[in-house]
């Protein structure tokens, strides 16, 4: 689906690490150029035409964002480098001053490291605890378990909507309604679902959001902090310089500007905001309903195809997203990935960042196929097709 939009695409190459990054269109490559190569001036520092052309695109992508999640307003809205400058934001920047010691934090074991370290940070600098939620014999989240690890010191319940090993989707917006009832916040890292589905924040209730510019066909370096309109206006500025106070006369008399420009201190990923807004209209013109049909789809049928080759122990049989975790019996993933390498077939090799996962599956490295909507049946049948003979694997490896 909509293969001739990617220039890498014309190269003899089959994609299939789309939850590391993705690959971007000419559309998004050609912005980007525009603005490099037609009003390459600063954001919001200028009093001249092309100054206002930058901040006119610049906020325009903002707008497409807002609308694309369904925030409420602008301002909720601002520019990060990525999810994980996000995520650290949530924790440095709101719940530092918020929690106290003895408060909890809950996440999974399933988490991406974005989605841990700054919670393990504040649980050494805070002395709060952080708990794991129990998943079930596939690896889900159920609102269930999550009821049953809530207590009554319970603050903050911070998960991923869909997690980057097992594919799993979790039930947000319930979660966020039970959360709520209980004055617990909720943060969701929507890294592996906002490019896949389609995000309302509105209708999750969720708190706070972070998602990544690059693995939704978008450019490296950009990314997303929404958070409720409220909440933002609590939240302490990380980086202090330009652009985001309006006066400074001494140390006790600094005023900060409004929302968002308060928390996007210094000169902002000007090409990569460009980037990102034309990513999300030219999503949009596929239609995320359609990407997400599309993408499960392409699953089932790698899923019939690997599950019966005997040498692979498949890690998430089930899931939600487009993502495959195997291994090949008795090879490391990482010799696996460079065989299929010589094919130009690119897949995932290693724990994903997900290093505390294999408490719960008990297995340390795996290999990853992650699919995204310009993905075939092709791409499958030749991955497919080198796994299947594991004396080759073998035997290419030497």
């Amino acid at each position: 689906m909509n293969r001739e939009d990617f220039p890498m695409l014309k190269e003899d190459l089959i994609y299939l690490d789309n939850g590391a990054t993705t690959l971007k269109p000419q559309c998004v490559i050609d912005k980007m150029t525009e603005y490099y190569e037609k009003y390459s001036a600063n954001a919001h520092r200028g009093d001249y035409d092309i100054s206002f052309k930058v901040d006119q695109e610049y906020e325009k992508a903002r707008e497409l964002v807002r609308k694309f999640i369904n925030a409420k307003y602008k301002e909720e809205v601002v520019f990060t480098s990525g999810a994980t400058e996000s995520l650290n934001m949530i924790a440095s920047g709101f719940f530092k001053k918020y929690l106290e010691p003895g408060d909890e934090i809950l996440i999974t074991q399933s988490e991406h490291a974005s989605n841990v370290l700054p919670w393990f940070r504040l649980a050494n600098e805070l002395q709060v605890v952080v708990k794991y939620i129990p998943l079930d014999d596939h690896h889900y989240v159920t609102l269930d378990n999550v009821k049953k690890t809530v207590t009554p010191n319970t603050k903050v319940i911070a998960l991923a909507s869909i997690t980057n090993v097992i594919g799993d989707e979790r039930p947000i917006k319930e979660i966020c309604e039970f959360a709520h009832q209980n004055n617990i916040f909720v943060v969701m890292d929507g890294a592996q679902s906002v490019p896949h589905r389609k995000t309302d924040v509105q209708d999750l209730d969720v708190d706070f959001l972070a998602f990544s510019g690059h693995k939704m066909c978008g450019p490296t370096g950009i990314g997303i902090l929404y958070g409720k309109k409220e909440l933002l206006e609590e939240m302490e500025p990380q980086n202090l310089g330009g652009g985001m106070n309006e006066s400074f006369d001494n140390p006790r008399e600094i005023y900060l500007k409004d929302l968002p420009t308060r928390l996007e201190a210094g000169t902002p990923n000007i090409a990569g905001a460009i980037g990102l807004g034309r990513a999300v209209s030219y999503l949009e013109t596929i239609g995320m309903d359609k990407i997400e049909a599309y993408e499960k789809k392409l699953r089932k049928y790698a899923m019939d195809k690997l599950i019966s080759i005997p040498h692979l122990d498949i890690i998430n049989i089930e899931a939600d997203g487009g993502i495959i975790a195997f291994n090949v019996n008795d090879v490391f993933s990482q010799d696996v990935a460079y065989y299929l390498n010589k094919y130009k077939v690119c897949v995932r090799a290693g724990n994903h960042c997900a290093k505390i996962l294999n408490q719960e599956t008990g297995v340390s490295n795996t290999l990853r196929v992650s699919l995204y909507f310009y993905n075939t049946e092709s791409d499958i049948d030749s991955l497919v097709e080198l796994l299947s003979n594991k004396e080759k694997i073998v035997e290419e490896m030497l």
